[in-house]
């Protein structure tokens, strides 16, 4: 019961990473809030954490729709004790695609601008609506999901690698103003997870993947939910502006 009667709340909690994050805190005793933009699966799944679970459905994007929820949540359990920013998009697509010496393709300016709003400034959204009550608490958590691909970038990935790389700086920024009032801040890098978006690809491409680990297997979102669940507890209290890659290997 490593997080006992502790507020957590977390962001794309209906799905993935997010739900399996969710799961692991109730299982810790926590009181978990998750936010999402899938309404449906959102209540749906908030039955199963148990007693002190809510869901919201929120758009990360939208400051006033964090604030507000942020507020309500406040005022429903007294404190906020642990963000995990979970939250996030992929709009793949090649910066410029040239086929015969000819433009053929590139990255939209609505792909790039869309990942940007929902990884990058709803991290800052959240984070900056909850800080404050943190502060007058007299500390918290932070965690942001960032990516190996925010380590070394990635194919295809303009948007989302820069979203990535700017959690990680965003992290170690906060981490030097929040640390004084107990805050730590700290981001985690998953690797090639098996979320059931990425269980959808065709078995060549899991293969692929897979074979980029040296452990020769995908992730689980159970194991980045234990590295969010430790970064959350005690058991972590001197980790503080790092980002932890959970890839299996791919980054030695």
């Amino acid at each position: 019961m490593r997080l006992k009667d502790r507020v957590c709340i977390v962001t794309g909690g209906a799905a993935g990473i997010g739900k399996a994050t969710a799961l692991k805190f109730a299982q810790e005793g926590a009181k978990v809030v998750i936010c999402d933009v899938n309404e449906e699966a959102g209540n749906a799944f908030v039955k199963e954490l148990g007693e002190g679970a809510s869901f919201y459905k929120v758009n990360v994007v939208n400051r006033q729709e964090v604030q507000t929820w942020i507020d309500d949540v406040a005022a429903k359990y007294g404190r906020i004790d642990v963000l995990i920013n979970n939250a996030g998009i992929t709009r793949d697509a090649q910066f410029v695609k040239f086929k015969e010496g000819e433009l053929v393709g590139q990255m939209s300016e609505e792909a790039f601008d869309m990942v940007i709003a929902v990884n990058l400034k709803g991290v800052f959204n959240c984070a900056q609506a909850v800080a404050p009550y943190m502060i007058k608490a007299g500390g918290g958590v932070i965690v942001s999901a960032s990516s190996v691909v925010g380590l070394y970038g990635n194919f295809g990935q303009t948007n989302y690698a820069a979203t990535k790389f700017g959690v990680i700086g965003m992290t170690k920024t906060w981490a030097r103003e929040l640390g004084k009032y107990k805050i730590r801040v700290n981001a985690v890098c998953p690797g090639f997870i098996l979320t059931d978006m990425v269980l959808k690809m065709p078995e060549n491409v899991l293969a692929a993947m897979a074979a980029k680990s040296p452990l020769g297997r995908l992730g689980t979102p159970e194991e980045i939910a234990n590295t969010y669940l430790w970064l959350a507890s005690d058991e972590s209290s001197y980790v503080h502006g790092t980002a932890i890659s959970v890839d299996g290997g791919v980054i030695p």
